[in-house]
């Protein structure tokens, strides 16, 4: 009997990994723990940081071209993206876009073993995952973005958005991707929605091969580390088909308006559906239905003078309207108690609404093509989350919101001036999806105007935490509030706007918010930057808000051979 011995990435910690990867005697690594560059909101929780916080990034050559690997170790903090190790992952890919944009092709491999944002320091983790998802989306002009799934966690929360946006995935069959880790959905949706116990079920509906077998994954490999070396060569030298999935909007919306659900969906039933994708001719016709009269109806309303909205999905209300002289289309979330997926019934963003809003911006980049000036684009922004559910995974939400937040970047990269009006709740990947892309935030300041990453609940039972100690730990912990003033505090919004009734706007207030729009728009083509580095450029994020993601990217910059 001959035993087969395999070199494998599954057992390796993300350290190995990455040097497994890259030729050999070629690679070094940057900002690694003799940096000694550890998050500085983790021991004031007395939870035990770590040198090089849980990313590492490696640079040489693969196969002789320029390469640079990007790997999460999911056995620190499941590796969850704070300030410090979210900074190591955008920070690097904007220094791989810079060095393409001067000629200088590079080619960045992500190893994914990550739970999503780290939620000792949840918005920090909000803002480095628009930032990396950013990156991502400019940079696949340039060259392949190539993402591994190996095994063990697997890419869940926003993090599994980064990974839609791949140009490729490579996944083992133990490789895992969905958004919401199936503890949560049990928590949020009930056992019978999800039961997270049932493991076998867990793999058939996000394993590797279904998810390769659904056309969600690019190739599926056993794990040896030559196999993921002929994968990421393969794709390099386009013997790979780039799908571009998120790109791919009327077939997927097309799909999802379509679906029966009847009754649940099995995971082979799901692989025979997803092998007919295409667009219907006979498109569904929805009937009207009444909304609920939320926060985000209300500014949508105020903000386009009560204008129909041109949306097919009565949950996405879209509508072209001027904000002092300027043509701008506004676009918003809203509740809709008889949405055929049931879990996103309450304004959360589920399989329809991110695919709608990924149509719709890009109909207005479509349409303003060849027009010097672009037309402005305002997401007024109230969003519980993303949908929570059974069929949400099984069918990849993650890449529905990947949808959305591809359409804003590119809209955005394109001249797109984008500001986003946080009127309400912005949580969890329905902000990195609804929002997050904008040039520029501005909220009301507003008791009901919460920034964070997932409910309560569910967040003390993933810290392993009471509500109170999660409460306490924000006193000090800025970024683990929930409240607008403490996000504020990291220095991303443009403005905090006082003095205005949220939830019944008058015209003074809607005068007001059209106000700070239209300042926050001349803002932008006065700095006519198209990316998202404003964030790290106003006082409060030198003074303190982001002092360790700025650094780091100094630091990335002066190891950079």
């Amino acid at each position: 009997m001959t035993l087969l011995i395999t070199d494998s990435l599954v057992e390796s910690l993300a350290r190995e990994r990455a040097f497994k990867l890259l030729d050999k005697d070629s690679a070094y690594e940057i900002l690694g723990p003799f940096d000694r560059f550890e998050s500085p909101h983790l021991v004031a929780q007395h939870i035990v940081p770590q040198y090089d916080d849980g990313v590492i990034i490696v640079k040489g050559t693969l196969n002789g071209k320029p390469t640079v690997v990007i790997s999460i170790e999911g056995n620190f903090q499941g590796g969850g993206i704070g300030e410090v190790s979210g900074a190591k992952i955008a920070g690097t890919l904007e220094k791989v876009l810079k060095e393409c944009k001067d000629g200088q092709l590079i080619y960045p491999v992500i190893i994914y073993d990550t739970g999503g944002v780290r939620l000792q320091e949840a918005n920090y983790g909000l803002l480095s995952i628009a930032e990396i998802g950013a990156a991502i989306v400019e940079l696949r002009d340039y060259v392949p973005v190539v993402g591994i799934i190996p095994g063990k966690i697997g890419s869940f929360g926003g993090m599994s958005l980064t990974a839609g946006l791949c140009s490729a995935l490579i996944m083992t069959r133990e490789g895992r991707l969905g958004m919401n880790g199936p503890e949560v959905v049990e928590q949020e949706a009930g056992i019978r929605e999800l039961d997270s116990r049932n493991k076998q079920l867990i793999w058939k509906m996000i394993g590797g091969a279904v998810r390769k077998n659904m056309g969600l994954a690019d190739i599926v490999i056993e794990d040896d580390v030559p196999n993921y070396q002929s994968a990421i060569l393969d794709i390099w030298n386009g013997e790979v088909e780039l799908k571009n999935r998120t790109k791919q909007v009327n077939q997927f919306l097309s799909f999802f308006k379509s679906l029966e659900l009847d009754q649940k969906i099995t995971p082979d039933q799901a692989i025979e559906k997803f092998k007919n994708i295409e667009i219907v001719e006979n498109e569904v016709v929805l009937a009207a239905q009444e909304l609920v009269n939320s926060r985000g109806k209300k500014w949508f309303d105020a903000l386009t003078n009560g204008k129909q909205s041109i949306s097919e999905i009565p949950s996405v209300l879209v509508a072209d309207t001027e904000v002092e002289g300027k043509l701008a289309r506004v676009i918003a979330v809203v509740p809709n108690l008889e949405n055929k997926f049931y879990r996103a019934r309450n304004g959360e963003v589920g399989l329809l609404e991110g695919w709608a809003i990924a149509k719709y911006v890009r109909e207005v980049i479509e349409e303003d093509k060849n027009l010097d000036e672009k037309r402005l684009i305002i997401p007024v922004v109230d969003v519980p989350s993303q949908a929570f559910g059974y069929h949400e995974e099984l069918f990849g939400i993650y890449l529905s919101c990947s949808a959305a937040l591809d359409a804003y970047a590119t809209a955005r990269i394109k001249g797109h001036p984008i500001v986003a009006a946080i009127v309400g709740n912005a949580i969890s990947g329905a902000f990195l999806s609804h929002g997050m892309q904008a040039n520029r935030l501005i909220a009301l300041n507003d008791e009901g105007v919460n920034v964070h990453v997932m409910s309560k609940k569910s967040a003390a039972i993933i810290t392993q935490r009471t509500i109170e100690e999660l409460d306490e730990a924000a006193k000090g912990v800025p970024s683990m509030a929930y409240d607008i003033k403490s996000f504020e505090k990291l220095g991303a919004l443009y403005q905090l706007i006082d003095g205005v009734n949220a939830d019944e706007p008058n015209e003074r207030d809607i005068e007001v918010l059209v106000t700070a729009i239209d300042s926050a728009l001349q803002d932008i083509k006065t700095d006519d930057v198209r990316n998202l580095s404003y964030r790290l450029k106003t006082d409060i994020a030198i003074s303190s808000g982001r002092v360790a993601s700025i650094k780091i990217r100094e630091m990335i910059g002066q190891q950079w051979k």
